[in-house]
């Protein structure tokens, strides 16, 4: 098995739509650590799992200096764009979101959801 890992800070804005009251709830910004993990059995014809500049492309090209609220149709907590992003990456299995020293969300995809890769 094939593993590779991509690292990139990624400036968003968002607002949390919560069942309680938050400070979250007001538009604020965060510069996310992003960190793509993806797997392989096998490499592409190019001798990669997946190329990191496409990686890059469709992530950070996407939400760098967006609002997440109007890019997304879900709650834009960093669980939600963790999940996202996974499956933004035929290959991904892993992704961890950072919105500051203390806070990380990491989501996985199971076993059964990875299609084989």
């Amino acid at each position: 098995m094939y593993y590779v890992s991509k690292k990139m800070e990624i400036s968003v804005a968002h607002r949390l739509m919560l069942s309680y009251e938050s400070k979250c709830e007001a538009l604020h910004g965060h510069n996310l650590w992003v960190t793509v993990y993806c797997k392989s059995k096998e490499l592409n014809v190019d001798g990669m799992v997946v190329d990191f500049t496409k990686i890059k492309k469709r992530i950070h090209g996407h939400l760098d200096h967006t609002n997440l609220n109007e890019m997304f149709d879900f709650n834009p907590t960093a669980e939600n764009t963790a999940r996202w992003i996974c499956d933004q990456i035929p290959t991904c299995y892993k992704v961890s979101v950072q919105e500051s020293e203390g806070n990380i969300a990491v989501y996985c995809k199971d076993e059964d959801d990875e299609g084989g890769h």
